[in-house]
Order: C-alpha cells, then structure tokens, then sequence
C-alpha cells in the first residue's frame, strides 16, 4: 500500500465510463489516489448528464480541476495538440510535466506517446481502478463483472471474460 498521495490526471473516457456505471464517487473513494481533471477535458465532456455527474463529483470531492499553467506543459500540450484532441493533449501534458499518473483508455497513438513520455506503470485504465476497488473491498467482482457488462454495451469490452481471473 503506498502510503502518500499519488495524483492521477483523468481523461474523459474514464470518467464517462465511471458516469455508466453510476459509480464516479469511487474516484473519491480510491486512496491514495487523488483524480485531477484538467478543464480542456471538462470542455469535452457534452452530454449534459455526463457533464452534470462530473461536476457533482467535483463539488463532492471526488475530483479536482486542474489548470495547465506552467510554461513546460503548455509547450507539451501544443505540441501534442498537433497529433491528438485538446482532452487527451492536456492529460499527457500535466502527467509528464508533473510526474504523475494518467488514467485514460485510449489506444493507439496516445498509449504510445503515453508510455514514451510516462512509462506503462504509470498509465491507469478503467479495469485497473475497477480491480483496485475490489482489492480495497470497495465493491465485489460480482459488482465489478456487472460493470464490466455495462461498459460492453457502451462500446468499452474488456479482455478477459471476469474480473475474478485478474484478483
């Protein structure tokens, strides 16, 4: 158990796929991990219900805003606006400029440029915060399994058939 703060900067699609499963107050309840929300993402998130559970999170301390304001992460997160969208620019931006995690489920170009700039141990996806929870006993594999099935019809599939097989 590591025992101080460790910062996640959180990209849309996790915090979407928190809002599916009704449980964006478990990002509160994850220590030590505290969830950073840089604005460029707020801005991505437009359904007006998703936008509203996030801002409800934030106002009951489950996630923070985060501006990016030094002069290294916005020279990162220009250059990295030339190769992915302003959400996922800014997230890798604040996590390599501050040394600290991101939580994203993107694939591809930016899990590459992710685990150039981070390092793969630093890159959190849905299913690791999920299996982090059961390990905390916040929720059951039974839970997480129902989550899982959720997420499948929103279009984010797992791979591995339960979450009993990663425990």
């Amino acid at each position: 158990m590591v025992s101080s703060i460790v910062v996640v900067i959180t990209d849309a699609n996790v915090l979407i796929n928190f809002y599916y499963i009704g449980r964006l107050d478990l990002l509160g309840r994850l220590k030590p991990y505290r969830f950073r929300i840089p604005f460029e993402v707020l801005r991505e998130i437009t359904d007006p219900d998703q936008f509203a559970a996030v801002e409800t999170a934030i106002a009951s301390g489950h996630l923070e805003t985060l501006a990016i304001d030094s002069l290294e992460a916005l020279a990162l997160f220009a250059e990295l606006r030339e190769v992915m969208g302003n959400g996922e620019a800014a997230c890798l931006a604040a996590a390599a400029t501050n040394g600290v995690y991101i939580a994203s489920d993107e694939r591809k170009r930016f899990r590459r440029k992710a685990i150039e700039l981070l390092g793969e141990g630093r890159i959190l996806r849905t299913e690791d915060l999920l299996l982090y929870a059961i390990r905390e006993e916040l929720v059951s594999i039974g839970q997480c399994d129902g989550f899982k099935a959720e997420l499948a019809a929103h279009r984010y599939v797992m791979p591995f058939d339960s979450f009993a097989e990663k425990i």
